[in-house]
């Protein structure tokens, strides 16, 4: 009898996360993500799971971002009945996100109909909102640092990992044999968070390579920022800053706090979060202080100054108001959401700058417009690009290169075998050769489906 890991998704790309642990007694699969990016990812969406959901026995979520939560009401619909289990935070989290992106696609789907813009007749929702509720009977909130049992066997805990508030890392003690699965991972010095846990021995380790190729610049995060915003507010333009609703839009608004009250950018100029699950992401956030580096009362002030935009029938207004602006809006790589129609707007003059924050994965609209894309489409129709394309990589939710190897060194002395997940080709390669050249670890880049032998069990 022999245990073996199977990569669903997040295998040769940064989407999809899904990773099946696959033992003589149990299946469990740790995270449950959609694919996002280009096209050919996201028809994976659609199709059936290679692994009956069925026999799948029980799920365990490492944080609420879509690319890992995001299958979770198609793995129900298509058949699991078991626990998912996440933090507290995850589980508050998750619940938004799920319903925020049920809502999306049934509105895209009947507006893709009402216009025909679509090759689908009719165009249908991936999954609806109640779907949703559906799968949200078989949340199981799980206590971190608390050791879970599954069977006489088989446990995990689950211990914080930076990146946005409930995520962590998942520690599987199994037939004896210690399987962590990093989840992402966070900076080691961040706005809001702290740093994540120190987890020390493994056999094997499962971890994210998103940015396995690249440093983040050690440059002033806040100086940067109120330098793009004040030369876009000189310039007279607007400043739009797509934003992951959970994590990112909050830390944003964090800093831009912070730069107003010392006085490095006007604090008079308006801000919007035309983001309504980030805004209830916010509140759920102040429900769970343990989790930040910053007291309630600071986290209420950030809000104080900005003007949260609930109806999607004010975007418009929001757009037409003169003069310079500073608007946050979701998705954070321009996949969707309300950020498109500020998009339209504001992609064709040269006095507006579009901040790029996050990992714009391949085949994104964020991907394009880093790469010095002259047009963009958007709901069928093709929008030049003559606004600042900036980016600001100190405001990354996920960890550098350094950053990844000082994670994963914490194991060396136990001379895990090494997979690597979450990242696409280039990144994941240059990873591991610097984990096999100054750690000395073996690493094996994990590819979709393909079935890795970890142990047989009495050995």
């Amino acid at each position: 009898m022999a245990v073996y890991l199977q990569s669903l998704g997040a295998a040769g790309t940064v989407t999809g996360s899904k990773h099946l642990l696959i033992t003589p007694g149990l299946n469990i699969l740790v995270d449950c993500g959609l694919f996002q990016g280009v096209k050919a990812l996201r028809e994976k969406n659609w199709e059936r799971p290679p692994v009956n959901p069925g026999e799948i026995d029980a799920v365990i979520l490492t944080h609420a971002h879509l690319d890992h939560c995001g299958y979770i009401p198609l793995l129900v619909k298509n058949g699991y009945r078991k626990n998912i289990y996440m933090s507290q935070p995850t589980r508050d989290l998750t619940e938004l996100i799920l319903r925020d992106c049920a809502k999306l696609q049934e509105e895209d789907a009947e507006k893709a109909n009402r216009h025909g813009y679509t090759k689908h007749h009719p165009a249908e929702a991936l999954y609806t909102v109640k779907d949703v509720e559906t799968a949200l009977a078989y949340f199981k909130v799980s206590e971190i640092r608390t050791v879970i049992s599954l069977n006489e066997q088989i446990s995990f805990s689950l211990h914080p990992s930076g990146h946005i508030a409930g995520a962590c890392s998942v520690k599987i003690n199994c037939y004896g044999k210690k399987i962590v699965f990093s989840g992402d991972i966070g900076r080691q010095h961040s706005e809001l968070l702290p740093a994540p846990e120190a987890l020390q021995d493994a056999d094997f380790v499962v971890m994210e390579s998103t940015y396995g190729d690249r440093l983040h610049a050690q440059t002033n995060t806040g100086q940067e920022l109120a330098l793009v915003i004040n030369d876009t507010i000189f310039n007279k333009g607007n400043i739009l800053i797509p934003c992951f609703a959970v994590g990112r839009a909050q830390e944003v608004m964090h800093l831009i706090y912070h730069l107003k009250q010392q006085k490095q950018i006007p604090a008079l100029i308006p801000e919007y979060l035309d983001s309504p699950m980030a805004a209830s992401a916010g509140k759920v956030l102040q429900h769970y202080p343990e989790w930040f580096t910053i007291d309630e009362k600071e986290c209420a002030r950030m809000f104080s100054g900005v003007t949260i935009n609930h109806d999607y029938k004010n975007t418009e207004k929001i757009i037409r108001r003169s003069g310079s602006k500073i608007i946050m809006a979701a998705s954070g790589m321009l996949t969707g959401g309300r950020v498109l129609e500020y998009l339209k707007h504001y992609l064709g003059d040269a006095r507006n700058t579009i901040l790029l924050i996050g990992f714009q994965a391949e085949g994104t609209r964020g991907r394009a417009l880093l790469n010095q894309g002259h047009e963009i489409k958007i709901h069928g129709q093709y929008y030049p690009v003559k606004a600042q394309i900036r980016e600001i990589e100190g405001l990354s939710a996920h960890a550098d290169q350094t950053e990844l190897l000082g994670w994963v060194g914490q194991f060396a002395k136990s001379q895990p075998l090494v997979f690597l997940v979450h990242g696409e080709p280039c990144a994941q390669e240059s990873l591991r050769i610097k984990i096999q050249d100054e750690l000395k670890l073996k690493v094996i880049l994990m590819k979709e489906f393909q079935r890795e032998f970890l142990f047989t069990i009495g050995q």
